[in-house]
């Protein structure tokens, strides 16, 4: 079971760092994904990392701001939110795709097998 927390308040320009967590499965086995839903808009793909060789992908939206990465010794996968903006309010989720490797574009634009409940994230001042 997938768990995504970390969310919180946060002021634009700020930072956040979402973890992925699951009980029950190894994620190292797992290409991990990020995806967000803003309240009236559709699901959108932002961030993910592939089960071999940990290749990373980002959406335009967040390129440059938000990091994906793995902890092999503490079974998580991590989000790091920097440079903040009002337009990032969302609830975020990970996903998962067992011995996944497919490219970002095929992830954010179908999804990944496994959800997990999501966190909510708020930029306001």
């Amino acid at each position: 079971q997938l768990q995504a927390f970390g969310g919180g308040l946060a002021q634009p320009g700020g930072s956040l760092r979402l973890s992925c967590a699951a009980s029950g499965a190894t994620l190292d086995y797992y290409a991990i994904g990020w995806f967000r839903q803003a309240p009236g808009k559709e699901r959108e793909g932002i961030s993910c990392i592939t089960y071999i060789g940990d290749r990373t992908y980002y959406a335009d939206s967040v390129k440059g701001r938000f990091t994906i990465s793995r902890d092999s010794a503490k079974n998580t996968v991590y989000l790091q939110m920097n440079s903040l903006k009002p337009e990032d309010t969302a609830v975020y989720y990970c996903a998962a795709d067992l011995f996944g490797n497919y490219s970002g574009s095929y992830y954010f634009a179908y999804g990944m097998d496994y959800w997990g409940k999501g966190t909510l994230v708020t930029v306001s001042s």
